[in-house]
């Protein structure tokens, strides 16, 4: 994983920024709060294991993973995934280092190719931000921790699908929420 994850910017506040610049409307900005949310659950979670993780990266890619969505606004409301490749083209396009810009596609087509465990951290908050729950991606996640640490998957899976589970259970509170701002 890179050091340097974007080039033109590498703290939240100016991956916020750059949504601004590109005109994303107030709908973005509260799903990827909501997403970050459920994300900074799991990184309670993790932290205490010592993990050597990006949060930094993770967090980025929640806030950023979205963006093609302000080039295709239909998408904020109807099913589609243009927003995923033309998402990463526009963050490249605005100085964003690639491997972060592949949070758009890998967001949602992780399955079947080897993201990082930062890319799944998006995808995993990405689904359980709202209660849902998608075992494959899980699994993938346990699978990449388990390897961290050197032990096998079912020796963490457990633990690991409680805080899932916690994060999930939530989820409709976030939907709540998402519908008021």
């Amino acid at each position: 994983m890179s050091k340097k994850i974007l080039e033109k910017c590498s703290k939240i506040d100016e991956a916020y920024n750059l949504l601004k610049k590109l005109e994303a409307p107030e709908c973005l900005f509260v799903h990827v709060k909501l997403v970050g949310e459920a994300l900074e659950e799991i990184i309670g979670f993790l932290s205490k294991y010592n993990l050597p993780i990006d949060y930094n990266f993770a967090r980025l890619g929640v806030v950023l993973h979205d963006a093609g969505k302000i080039v295709n606004p239909l998408e904020f409301s109807d099913s589609g995934n243009k927003h995923e490749s033309e998402g990463n083209m526009l963050l490249l396009e605005n100085g964003v280092a690639p491997e972060l810009a592949q949070c758009c596609i890998s967001h949602a087509q992780h399955d079947g190719k080897d993201c990082s465990i930062e890319e799944l951290l998006v995808a995993l908050s990405d689904s359980l931000w709202k209660g849902t729950r998608v075992e494959k991606l899980e699994l993938k996640i346990v699978d990449k921790i388990a390897a961290l640490m050197g032990k096998e998957r079912w020796d963490i899976f457990l633990k690991l699908d409680d805080c899932f589970e916690s994060v999930a259970s939530s989820g409709s509170i976030r939907l709540e929420r998402s519908k008021i701002a």
